[in-house]
């Protein structure tokens, strides 16, 4: 874990843990970033992270998934971005912008009508302009964050967001070419995946976050597209948000072996796979590069501990602590008062 990592393209990464991109409802209603948000990320890159990732950072005002959600949509946006990666990047880390838009699961009271693939309760389908001029706006904050300094990008394409609802064969009831089968369902991304690769340096980071279970995905369908990914040139990595790391898949057809090894054994010809799901330990993280991880992305551990690289470089058998915790414990660690409230939420992770 505390090797370097390189990539196909851009900055070597000084280890292999990887802060994922974690929502937290800290930035401003206009989606320009806090102080809150600076605090919390230079934090971690001050702890040691290899790669510090921004929240989902919406693509498209109407687009947006939670209040105090950070946003690469407009201009507006580059002096606190400029000034997040250049502090990033004094202090050592690689740094990337995570894109996202919600599609249907926007709220209304946020973007006023929400808009998906396809018509849904209280959503309206995208136009064909619409769905070309979304591919165009996820490329342009692409361009934005590169603009700013940042290292790369990841698109969400995982959680059930706009990418994920086009991948689904659920969801999304298309006719026009981004929809039916697999290959018209996944162009969408692959147009924007094409579109920073065609936009951006030669040396820009680019990488996707898949989800292979639940909001409406299948296995084999994710698996199939992550090979044709792994192989494509378009990405440097691609980031498995899988919930927990050791699960089992659920689709009764693929449970002779764990969820992650559907993925490690396919071949990558240099992208590298990155794995997130309730890592809290030290030794598992080692674990998950034993099974064939490049790196790995930590969520909860990070919160914890703004230094869980440099706790685990000092002690391999480093364990985060347990919960609950209080708001205090959480406020040390570099989280804003919004955040410690979002992570309030969270059954049993507040004192």
């Amino acid at each position: 874990m505390l090797d370097p990592l390189t990539l196909p393209r851009g900055p070597v990464w000084a280890n292999r843990y990887a802060l994922a991109p974690l929502t937290n409802q800290q930035s401003h209603p206009d989606g320009t970033l806090s102080d809150d948000e600076h605090r919390w990320l230079t934090m971690r890159a001050s702890g040691g992270f290899g790669l510090v990732m921004t929240c989902a950072s919406h693509v498209q005002a109407v687009g947006q998934g939670f209040p105090g959600q950070l946003g690469i949509f407009g201009d507006e946006h580059l002096p606190g971005l400029t000034r997040l990666a250049t502090d990033l990047r004094a202090l050592g880390t690689v740094s990337s912008v995570q894109l996202h838009h919600a599609g249907y699961r926007s709220p209304a009271e946020l973007v006023g009508q929400p808009v998906g693939p396809s018509c849904v309760e209280g959503a309206r389908a995208l136009t064909l302009d619409e769905v070309r001029q979304l591919a165009e706006d996820f490329v342009a904050a692409a361009v934005r964050a590169e603009t700013a300094g940042f290292d790369g990008v990841e698109v969400h394409g995982a959680h059930g967001y706009v990418i994920a609802q086009f991948l689904s064969a659920e969801e999304n009831s298309r006719t026009d070419g981004y929809g039916g089968d697999l290959a018209g369902r996944s162009r969408l991304l692959l147009e924007v995946l094409a579109g920073i690769r065609a936009a951006c340096r030669p040396d820009f980071q680019v990488g996707l976050r898949l989800s292979p279970e639940r909001f409406g995905m299948k296995l084999g369908e994710i698996r199939e597209l992550s090979s044709e990914l792994l192989s494509g040139g378009l990405l440097d990595y691609l980031d498995l948000s899988l919930w927990d790391t050791g699960k089992l898949p659920v689709e009764e057809a693929f449970a002779e072996r764990s969820l992650l090894r559907w993925f490690t054994d396919l071949e990558r010809h240099g992208t590298r796979l990155g794995v997130a799901g309730k890592v809290m330990t030290a030794a598992r993280a080692a674990e998950l590069r034993e099974e064939g991880a490049d790196f790995v992305m930590l969520g909860r551990a990070a919160i914890l501990h703004h230094d869980f690289p440099q706790r685990a470089a000092a002690d391999p058998g480093f364990v985060a602590r347990g919960l609950p915790v209080t708001a205090e414990e959480l406020a040390a660690e570099g989280l804003g008062p919004a955040f410690v409230e979002y992570m309030g939420g969270w059954r049993g992770f507040v004192a």
